[in-house]
C-alpha cells in the first residue's frame, strides 16, 4: 500500500491537491492511505518551504505547485528507486545482497 501525504496548510490549492490525489487513486485502483499534514514542524521535517507538496512513500516528489493528474498518476505508480531490497547498492553480489 501506498502511503500518501499532502502537505500544507488549509489554504485551496493544498485542498484542491488533496482532492485531485484521491480522484486520481480512486479512478486508478490504487491502494493507497491518504494524509493530509498541516503542521508546520511536520512540514519542515520534509524540507518543504512551498507548499502544496506531495509526499508518497515518505519521498517528497512534488512541491511547490499542483500537478496534472497525469503527472499524479505517473508519481503513485512509479517504482521505488534503488534496490530491490532497500540497501541502494551496499552489498556486493558475494555477500548474498540482491544488488
Amino acid at each position: 500500500m501506498k502511503r500518501v501525504k499532502i502537505l500544507g496548510s488549509d489554504c485551496a490549492s493544498c485542498n484542491q491537491l488533496v482532492d485531485i490525489v484521491k480522484a486520481v487513486i480512486a479512478a486508478e485502483g490504487i491502494e493507497a492511505s491518504v494524509e493530509k499534514v498541516e503542521d508546520l514542524q511536520q512540514i519542515m521535517a520534509y524540507s518543504v518551504i512551498s507548499t502544496p507538496a506531495l509526499v508518497v512513500d515518505e519521498v517528497v516528489v512534488c512541491k511547490g505547485r499542483i500537478p496534472s493528474r497525469e503527472e499524479i498518476k505517473e508519481m503513485l505508480n512509479a517504482k521505488p528507486k534503488g534496490c530491490c531490497c532497500g540497501t541502494h547498492g551496499s552489498h556486493d553480489k558475494k555477500s548474498g545482497g540482491c544488488c
